[in-house]
């Protein structure tokens, strides 16, 4: 597929095949999770900066060295690591992010997660970092936190800020989990990626986890959520196309054709895009370049929607939260997606809904997480009916573990949640005027992995 990405896209046919390729049949369908994390010194709270001997290049250095990871360079930098098909990651302010490898049962996912955690305190304790499972930076703004040493994150603050008044607040202070799911034809990835879109703010409201930051609570269950509608309208937020009747690979990929590109990479080196689209890109090339395969391969993975599709479907709304709730993601989203019953219940309860009162549940939820509405529904009542869809996907899938028959079990954490009647955000601003006595060594015990 290397070579395959490397040919001249020969018009819009071409991207809508590629985009077709992704698809696999059943039996081969995984499951890929990516969780992000948030750094800061131990003790002082400070951001950690990528130089030094005690920061984040030093860290992935150390993590190659010890662990067998393979470095990533741009320039003399290591921005990335990769083994066994997983990576490690770095985010515009240092959030470290692991890629994990796709897996077939959330069992493998899970471990992989606690082994990726070991791994990480085992490098960062020596180094004096913490890391913490929040989805947004509790303490500094982000005019605060070190720029990361990555050319594509230069154009990209840059350009962003042109388009959404808190597109730097999106790429230096939050943080995310998501996960990444498999369809067997054109009407699958549909079925999919439209359910995936209409329960997306039902999943973020489970997870809302990011009530506090610049050291005080900000008035929002998910502030992360919030930051993502003022980032840019071209490229981000719920999808009106996806509920229409005629959606499909081509509709998606001549929406993309039509959002401008950050920049297009040759030889290493990013070359800004001017705010040139993707089509104009494809029509009549760029400084004598043609536009490739993997150019749009590229152009797809900076496209922002809550669900975004590649050549498998990405679900991006949920904020990163504790261990437990990690791992509860994408049980959550294999219960719902990779069971053809679970998907009808599910689009049952939610798909005669129109587009604007789904704008409407994902801004209401931002702001009060399990305790928004939904097309006149309370959030918490419909995440309940959600949550007990999944599990009765996940026990059909039946796919078991070392001691489990099933799945089921990673659901627990989200059941518990509910059971509390409140997104962790809500209970994290509680705790903090109460019990926490607004202390943030106390805020960073809970929160750190």
């Amino acid at each position: 597929m290397s070579e395959e990405r490397d040919r001249v896209a020969e018009g819009v046919d071409s991207l809508v095949d590629f985009v077709r390729s992704g698809e696999k049949p059943p039996a081969l369908w995984k499951v890929g999770t990516e969780h992000e994390k948030i750094g800061l010194y131990e003790g002082s709270n400070e951001p950690v900066p990528y130089e030094g001997e005690r920061g984040i290049g030093r860290f992935l250095e150390r993590i190659a060295n010890e662990d067998g990871w393979k470095p990533i360079h741009e320039g003399d930098k290591v921005i990335a690591l990769a083994k066994e098909g997983a990576s490690i990651t770095l985010e515009p302010g240092g959030q470290m992010e692991l890629s994990g490898a796709p897996l077939r049962s959330i069992h493998e996912t899970c471990d992989e997660f606690h082994t990726h955690l070991e791994l990480c305190k085992r490098i960062s304790e020596p180094l004096g970092i913490v890391w913490l499972g929040l989805g947004i930076n509790p303490i500094h703004a982000a005019a605060e936190v070190p720029v990361m040493p990555k050319a594509r994150y230069r154009i990209m603050r840059e350009y962003l800020p042109t388009r959404g008044a808190m597109a730097l607040d999106m790429m230096f202070t939050t943080a995310t989990v998501q996960a990444n799911f498999d369809y067997a034809d054109e009407a699958d990835m549909v079925a999919k990626l439209r359910l995936a879109s209409a329960l997306s703010p039902i999943v973020s409201a489970i997870f809302a986890n990011s009530s506090l930051s610049s050291g005080r609570p900000n008035g929002f269950a998910s502030k992360r959520l919030e930051i993502w509608r003022f980032t840019d309208p071209d490229r981000c937020g719920l999808l009106p196309m996806v509920f229409e009747p005629d959606f499909g690979y081509r509709r998606y990929v001549e929406w993309a054709l039509d959002v401008p590109l950050f920049f297009v990479v040759r030889e290493g080196r990013y070359l800004p895009a001017g705010g040139m689209t993707f089509r104009q890109f494809l029509e009549r090339g760029f400084e004598g370049e043609r536009a490739t395969l993997r150019d749009f391969d590229l152009h797809l993975t900076t496209l922002f929607p809550d669900v975004r599709l590649k050549r498998f479907i990405e679900v991006r709304g949920a904020d990163a939260v504790p261990p437990a709730l990690t791992c509860s993601l994408p049980a959550l989203w294999k219960g719902l997606l990779y069971d053809a019953e679970a998907r009808r219940m599910a689009w049952d309860l939610i798909g005669d809904i129109a587009f604007a009162a789904r704008e409407e549940a994902r801004a209401d939820v931002a702001r009060r997480g399990l305790g928004a509405r939904y097309g006149g529904d309370p959030v918490i009542e419909l995440a309940s009916e959600v949550a007990k869809i999944a599990q009765g996907g996940l026990a059909r899938i039946a796919h078991p573990g070392r001691r489990d028959a099933d799945e089921t079990a990673f659901l627990d954490p989200i059941f518990e949640q509910l059971e509390l009647g409140q997104s962790p955000g809500e209970r994290v601003a509680e705790r903090w005027d109460s019990e926490w006595e607004r202390s943030p060594q106390r805020l960073i015990d809970y929160a750190r992995y």
